[in-house]
Formats: C-alpha cells, sequence, structure tokens
C-alpha cells in the first residue's frame, strides 16, 4: 500500500496511508494545488496534476523515477535540492548549552552527543528523504565521545606538548565521531546506506590546516568551505552527490555577524539559529553529473 506526503507552510507531513490520504483530500486539507509526493515519483507535483488522485474513483497514476527534489518547485521556496532546517531559536540554544556541558563533565558525552543530534536531525528535510533523523546510541563509540570530551582539558596538564597532541587525537576522533554520524542518518526510522570514505589522514590534514589558518584571521573561512566541499565528496551510498555551496566569503562575513551580534547576549538565541538554518541550506544533493559541472 503506498504511502503519501504533502507539503503545508514550507513543511513536508506524512506518511499518510493511501486511506487516510484520500480521506484528507475530501477534508480539504490535500487541495488540487498542494505538492504532494510517493515513492516511484520523479518529484513534488501538485495533487490536480496526477490523474486519479484529486477527483478520481481509481488509484492514482504514479510516474516512474527518482527521489523528488524538495526545492525549487515551489516546496519551502529554498534551491532546488537544497537541505533547510526549522531550528527554534531557544530550543537550539538550551540544547547547545547542554550539550558544551556534557561535554566538559566528560561522561554524559555519549548521552548529550546523541540526545543533541537526534533534535539536529529531526529538524532538517532532506530533498527525497522524508522525517530525517539519526539512530545513533551512546555505547556505539562511547570511548571516542569520551576521549574526545577528555581532550578538552588537555592544556592543564602543564605538558609542554599535550595541546598539540591533544589537536591531533581530537581530529582523529572527529573522523570518527564523523563516520558514525553518517553511517547512522535515517529516514523513515530506516537507516540510509550512506558511509563517508575520507580518510583519516585526509582528515586531520584538514583539521590541522584549519587550526593553521586561524593565524592569517580570515583564511580559516576558504579552509572549512573547501574542507565542507572534501567532507561532501567522501559521502557515498547515495544516487545524488552531496555538495556544500557556501563560499569562504560567506562563511567570514556571517561568523563575523555572528559574534559581533552575540556579544549583546540577548540575541544569541536569534543569531544561533540565522547562522545554523543558513550553514543547512548550504548543503544540497544533486545529480552527479551536475556536480562534475558545478566544480
Amino acid at each position: 500500500m503506498a504511502s503519501w506526503f504533502y507539503a503545508s507552510e514550507g513543511k513536508q507531513q506524512g506518511p499518510f496511508p493511501e486511506g487516510q490520504f484520500r480521506d484528507l483530500i475530501a477534508q480539504g486539507v490535500v487541495r488540487p494545488d498542494t505538492l504532494v509526493w510517493t515513492e516511484g515519483m520523479a518529484g513534488w507535483q501538485k495533487a490536480v496534476e496526477i490523474p486519479g488522485l484529486v477527483g478520481g474513483g481509481g488509484p492514482p497514476m504514479v510516474p516512474a523515477g527518482g527521489p523528488p527534489m524538495m526545492g525549487g518547485g515551489g516546496y519551502g521556496g529554498a534551491a532546488a535540492g537544497s537541505l533547510t532546517a526549522d531550528f527554534s531559536p531557544f530550543g537550539l540554544l538550551g540544547r547547545s548549552i547542554v550539550f558544551v556541558i556534557g561535554i566538559l563533565l566528560v561522561i554524559p558525552a555519549p548521552w548529550v552527543t546523541v540526545w543533541f543530534y537526534k533534535y539536529i536531525t529531526s529538524h532538517i528535510q532532506v530533498p527525497g528523504r522524508p522525517n530525517f533523523g539519526f539512530a545513533g546510541q551512546p555505547m556505539d563509540i562511547w570511548w571516542a565521545l569520551m576521549l574526545n570530551a577528555l581532550l578538552t582539558y588537555a592544556g592543564a596538564t602543564g605538558i609542554s606538548f599535550a595541546p598539540l597532541l591533544a589537536v591531533i587525537a581530537n581530529a582523529f576522533l572527529a573522523w570518527v565521531i564523523l563516520r558514525w554520524i553518517i553511517a547512522n542518518l535515517t529516514s523513515n526510522g530506516e537507516r540510509l546506506p550512506l558511509s563517508f570514505q575520507g580518510s583519516a589522514i585526509g582528515y586531520v590534514g584538514w583539521y590541522l590546516l584549519m587550526m593553521i589558518s586561524t593565524i592569517t584571521i580570515i583564511g580559516w573561512a576558504w579552509v572549512i568551505a573547501f574542507w565542507m566541499r572534501w567532507n561532501c565528496r567522501n559521502i557515498e551510498g547515495t544516487r545524488r552527490e552531496v555538495v556544500f555551496n557556501g563560499s569562504g566569503w560567506q562563511v567570514l562575513w556571517r561568523s563575523v555577524v555572528f559574534s559581533l551580534a552575540c556579544s549583546f547576549i540577548i540575541p544569541i538565541p536569534w543569531m544561533l539559529r540565522w547562522y545554523g538554518r543558513w550553514f543547512v541550506s548550504q548543503f544540497a544533493l544533486v545529480d552527479r553529473g551536475a556536480a562534475a559541472r558545478a566544480y
């Protein structure tokens, strides 16, 4: 039995069994101009454009094709294939504070990390991946999460080379954690067939380059932009390619505005949401041929 989704106020609703979905049509919740999608459709379409769905008695004719692109066709107003996020100002701020406190306390790190990522992913909309989520568990890589948290205190050991070793160790652990995150992303409660294939050496190299680039005052922003592109190129398991569209200049000026506004304390919740929503929107899913032409 087919499951249906529809778009309402920029958000996808569903899945709904076909019988319940037809009830929504009869009640006027799903109107002829409402964007809808079900497995097998090439993209989001208006309900009236699908023969047999609105005003018809038989089952709709579903065109063959890949997953939908929830974007420039009118859904949410985003660029085609772009991810979107609907974080609330105080929801994101509160969870960020608890996350930081949990890391500083070390022992709660695995639990607050999973709790934080479940919140983040549940508020991100991914083209063609309804009900995006995270299935990781605290004990999956508890050792990496706790050790990563513990290394924040490396500078207090009094050992001169401890901070350098901590940076390298943190970089490696961040690579382990990233692989774990990618492998545990879900849609409709099912794990996606994703994996991160970037090498540990490559990831550590980017991490160190980012640290070194802070000497240039502004160069770190361009390093982050290219680092995100490298990360995206190493995500495998999807028919479409994950890309990062943000530029170094965009990362820089938004970071400056974010920092200046946060210095006034009161704007912090709204600035955190503003920056988070922009950063998420810079990730997109595109056809692999299109990605190659873009770069």
